[in-house]
């Protein structure tokens, strides 16, 4: 791949943003491979993403930051710039369903992905030997009400002793502290099915074929401390026809949270989503 730096911004509303941004890079000789932006009529917000080729570029990219930093504060900027030369760190978590797993070790292995997972953690055993066949460590934390603040301070201990750029929770059944979810906002991914909060529970599927439900549907969104509540990045829904078994709601419900899951985080490694006021721009 062409290696590249992805500058994303976000900043009230004002005449000159764009010009501003693109002399800037074009007085230091940048090519710029793709541009996307959004201006928030609603809050006059202003929100930008461009890839920049990396080679382009006639200064180092700390000299570069340095040089745009007076831009930012002039237009009271929330920004960073990333290079995409330098692959993405990872942890997913997982509890027994291995459904999301296995796509994402899939994804990664063939190389969808410009990342690598440092580790999976579990509160099960159930998936090390699947999990440690890819080359991945396997933190198995055992968990029950006695133990689980003691098994997540393991787990915050583990965190701090590593840089990572995100946390998958690719069906971890178990509920992060608020401490977590804070200290780590805006890089923690969840998936859910998109029953919530109509039908609740272990027992969502049998609900909602008791129901007789139409559409069934997955969630991915960022973790706050607010049970899946946190700002959405990504959703998808499939048709429920009569016919269809609680077993068949199951499976089609798996399939699509495969799949809302991946783009959720191709879309995070890719530095796509500005996150603002509870609510995600994703730039396609």
């Amino acid at each position: 791949m062409t290696a590249s730096y992805i500058l994303t911004l976000s900043c009230p509303d004002t005449i000159g943003i764009v010009a501003s941004v693109t002399e800037f890079v074009a007085r230091h000789q940048g090519w710029i491979i793709e541009a996307n932006q959004h201006a928030d009529t609603s809050t006059n917000y202003f929100f930008m993403r461009i890839e920049i080729k990396a080679d382009s570029l006639n200064v180092s990219l700390d000299d570069f930051k340095q040089a745009f930093a007076p831009i930012g504060e002039r237009f009271k900027m929330t920004w960073q710039i990333t290079d995409t030369a330098q692959k993405k760190q990872l942890y997913l978590f997982v509890s027994k369903q291995a459904h999301c797993l296995a796509d994402l070790l899939y994804r990664l292995r063939s190389g969808e992905y410009h990342a690598e997972v440092k580790g999976v953690v579990s509160n099960h055993e159930d998936l090390k030997s699947f999990v440690e066949w890819h080359g991945v460590p396997y933190h198995y934390i055992p968990m029950n009400p006695d133990t689980k603040q003691a098994a997540f301070k393991e787990i915050t201990a583990l965190l701090s002793e590593n840089t990572f750029d995100a946390i998958v929770l690719a069906r971890f059944m178990q509920i992060l502290p608020d401490t977590l979810a804070e200290q780590h906002y805006g890089k923690i991914i969840n998936i859910h099915h998109s029953f919530l909060p109509a039908f609740l529970g272990a027992g969502a599927y049998q609900q909602a074929h008791d129901r007789g439900v139409k559409l069934v549907g997955a969630t991915s969104h960022y973790v706050t401390d607010k049970l899946d509540e946190g700002p959405i990045i990504d959703q998808g829904v499939t048709r429920i026809a009569h016919h269809h078994s609680v077993d068949d709601i199951a499976r089609l419900t798996r399939d699509i949270e495969k799949q809302v899951l991946s783009r959720a985080l191709h879309a995070h490694l890719q530095d796509r989503i500005v996150i603002h006021n509870h609510k995600t721009i994703v730039f396609e």
